[in-house]
């Protein structure tokens, strides 16, 4: 299960800037990363790992900020079309899972 995070965030004092980048790196340390400016993506292996996210994350959100949270199959965003100018691009794929025994 993909999780991918949407946002837009006020940055127009130093305060929402402030926030804007606690938040930011938040998702970072959440494991996230940035697909583009303001789209994050991750990775879990269940959905309830990615609900759990979603709601830790969805308290983090900075006052005025917007924030939507898509949930995508594994099989879904393989079919996602990346370009980068004309050419195409290829998708990421999930990360290698550890496991112990």
């Amino acid at each position: 299960m993909w999780l991918v995070i949407c946002f837009d965030l006020p940055v127009g004092d130093p305060k929402e800037r402030r926030d804007a980048t606690r938040f930011r790196q938040r998702l970072l340390d959440e494991g996230f990363v940035m697909k583009q400016w303001s789209v994050y993506t991750r990775y879990y292996v269940t959905r309830a790992q990615a609900e759990a996210a979603a709601d830790r994350i969805g308290t983090l959100v900075p006052p005025m900020g917007k924030v939507s949270m898509i949930f995508i199959t594994d099989k879904q965003y393989g079919m996602v079309r990346n370009f980068e100018g004309r050419i195409r691009a290829k998708t990421e794929e999930k990360p290698n899972q550890l496991v112990l025994l």
